[in-house]
Formats: structure tokens, sequence, C-alpha cells
């Protein structure tokens, strides 16, 4: 058999895509590898778009606005004081971009205007916080991203 150019052309393209099959079969058949999504009902999620956008702008039409600080205790989270913070009822979503792992929800029960979320429950890299509450019959979404160290 004579080896000319073809023939190298067609054995590198042939190696060439052994190893790419190999690699995309090795990252799929790996449970090192996570394949996770951002979020698991991601059409579900979709469809209220429009809804988190009214929350969104009903949080930025507030005169006093939720303050989320980064204290040496951990994240503290300031509600409105011209509410009545008792009847103050939600969730804050804490999502990790890096792993889903570390993901949590914390339900809202108030004693005082603030909530801290202690410092030990957060790893150190960035986190992205999402603030759903609701205050007599109005609804209200906060976003924000923030990183630990």
């Amino acid at each position: 058999m004579k080896f000319n150019w073809g023939t190298g052309i067609v054995i590198a393209f042939a190696l060439f895509m052994t190893f790419i099959l190999s690699y995309v079969f090795k990252v799929q058949s790996n449970d090192k590898y996570d394949h996770e999504l951002v979020v698991e009902d991601y059409y579900k999620k979709e469809a209220t778009v429009q809804e988190d956008i009214d929350r969104q702008q009903n949080a930025s039409a507030l005169v006093n606005k939720v303050i989320i600080e980064k204290t040496t205790e951990g994240i503290k989270i300031n509600f409105p004081t011209d509410f009545d913070y008792s009847k103050i009822n939600g969730k804050v979503s804490l999502y990790r971009p890096s792993s889903q792992k570390l993901d949590f929800e914390i339900p809202i029960s108030l004693s005082s205007p603030h909530l801290l979320i202690p410092k030990s429950n957060l790893a150190d890299g960035l986190w992205d916080i999402s603030i759903d509450w609701e205050y007599d019959g109005v609804k209200f979404l906060n976003k924000d991203s923030f990183r630990m160290e």
C-alpha cells in the first residue's frame, strides 16, 4: 500500500474523530463530571417570567427597598421598616452557579425586620440570591449576586 497525502488526511481525520468520540463517551458516562441544570423544570419556570418581572417592578417601586448586606456574620437582609414584619412571608433562594449541590432555600419567618443567613451555611465563592416575598397580598421579588470570602 502506498502512503500519500490523501491517506494521511484520512488517517488523521479518523484519529481525530476517535479522540472526540472517546472524550464525549468518557464525560457522559463518568459521575465525576456533573450534568446539572440551572432549573429542573425549565419550561415551567419560563411560563412565570412575566409574573417575575411584575414582582421585580413592585419591589423597585417601593420607597424603602429591601437591602442585602454582607456582614461578618453572613448575609443580612433588611426588609422595609415601614412594613409590619410579622406579615411578611415568602422564601429566600440561594443559588450557587458552580454547584447545584450547594443550592438551598430558607422560608421567611421574621421576628424582626432583618433576616440573617449565617456565613457557616455559605461556601466561599459567587452566590445568586432571590428573595420571593409577599406583604398584604402584594408579591415582590428581589434578586442580587454576591461573593463570599
